[in-house]
């Protein structure tokens, strides 16, 4: 499987479990993100994401959006779209 970068974490929230995410590329709900830094590694797949406290369906670059995510995540941190 491929991965393509499509943004940054750029804020973490612990209560609810939420990255907040600054796109460089197009995501949309269903798809499986990765996200990787010097401590984290993690695959997630986007059941919801936010911006400005609005669900949305899908978001493109330039976005800063939230979603839900397993566990802590880091600013700086890079988020990749697996594409199969």
């Amino acid at each position: 499987m491929a991965e393509v970068e499509i943004g940054l974490i750029v804020d973490f929230f612990a209560r609810p479990v939420v990255a907040a995410i600054e796109l460089t590329g197009e995501i949309k709900v269903g798809d499986k993100i990765h996200i990787k830094g010097h401590t984290t590694d993690m695959e997630v797949i986007v059941d919801s994401m936010q911006i400005h406290n609005q669900s949305v369906p899908a978001a493109k670059a330039g976005d800063a959006i939230g979603i839900k995510v397993s566990d802590k995540v880091r600013h700086g941190d890079k988020v990749y779209k697996i594409v199969d």
